[in-house]
């Protein structure tokens, strides 16, 4: 008898564990920036990101998304040189890994926050049509804070907005206060679990 109420809890957990399981796709539009005191002349670069994502239900309202991302993130530069403006654009390519902590409520709102880990794949300056690799100039891995909210619809679509803190300090050296300042804004899609 013990062994069939066993078994019965288990397939009930493991139902139940399914059940808050989701996952899927998401991608949109990076407004990035390179901040702190020593940005001077940085301007907002616009930039791609997708990946997928999984989504662990601790309560109805209480979720974990633990995220991997691509994200294209930098910065656009102005100097002026003899009466002539140069532009140059830095391009921060990260495979990103944020891990939300999410307050969703019964219409389909959420609130969320939580850290992130970057892992820079590739920094390059392109200016007057010239290309320069900077990657050794630059920390390989980058640490920020994410602060956002969305809308989820019954059928899984979604959207949401979001902003990341950078935390560290960009330059390999560590001489300079400049960090990332990333606004996303995009779509995602659910499956799995019930929304």
């Amino acid at each position: 008898m013990k062994k069939v109420i066993f078994a019965f809890l288990l397939a009930a957990s493991v139902s139940s564990v399914q059940a808050q399981l989701q996952f899927g796709p998401k991608a949109g539009l990076n407004l990035a920036n390179i901040t702190g005191s020593d940005a001077d002349g940085a301007k907002i670069q616009a930039g791609l990101y997708a990946g997928a994502f999984a989504r662990f239900g601790l309560t109805e309202s209480i979720k974990i998304q633990p995220e991997l991302l691509f994200s294209a993130q930098g910065a656009k530069t102005e100097d002026d040189f003899e009466g002539e403006t140069f532009t140059a654009n830095v391009h921060l390519n990260y495979i990103a890994i944020p891990v939300m902590f999410q307050y969703h409520t019964a219409s389909g709102f959420f609130a969320e926050t939580g850290p992130q880990v970057g892992f820079l794949m590739s920094a390059k300056i392109k200016a007057e049509g010239e290309s320069e690799d900077i990657k050794d100039s630059f920390k390989k891995t980058d640490f920020s804070w994410g602060l956002g909210a969305g809308y989820q619809l019954a059928n899984g679509l979604g959207i949401n907005a979001r902003y990341n803190f950078g935390l560290s300090k960009l330059d390999e050296a560590g001489e300079s206060n400049i960090k990332n300042g990333v606004i996303q804004v995009g779509l995602f899609y659910t499956l799995g679990g019930s929304n």
